[in-house]
């Protein structure tokens, strides 16, 4: 299993994961709170978590050529939902992000 991390500074994180829940909640089994979520995509899985001043996105998937296609989806849509004020969207691995 691959993993990776982004951390995206921003007041609004709540708002963000749950608008990307509800956009995928119309194709996917999405579980959500204001504070967490789940995406399951066919070839992977996001979770979010809205903290203060970040929101957390942590990706999972079976290889690295799927983990880019998780990365590539939430972050196209992220942006799309932040158009305002567009996030900075960094991925690290997760070996990365621990340390």
């Amino acid at each position: 299993m691959n993993h990776s991390v982004a951390e995206i500074a921003t007041d609004r994180a709540s708002i963000y994961l749950q608008q990307l829940c509800k956009h995928f909640a119309h194709k996917l089994p999405v579980e959500f709170t204001p504070e967490q979520g789940t995406i399951p995509f066919s070839v992977g899985t996001c979770r979010l978590e809205a903290a203060a001043g970040k929101l957390v996105l942590r990706a999972d998937a079976e290889n690295a050529d799927l983990l880019k296609q998780v990365e590539g989806i939430v972050e196209r849509h992220l942006v799309r939902f932040a158009f305002r004020d567009p996030p900075e969207i960094v991925w690290r691995s997760a070996e990365q992000a621990a340390s």
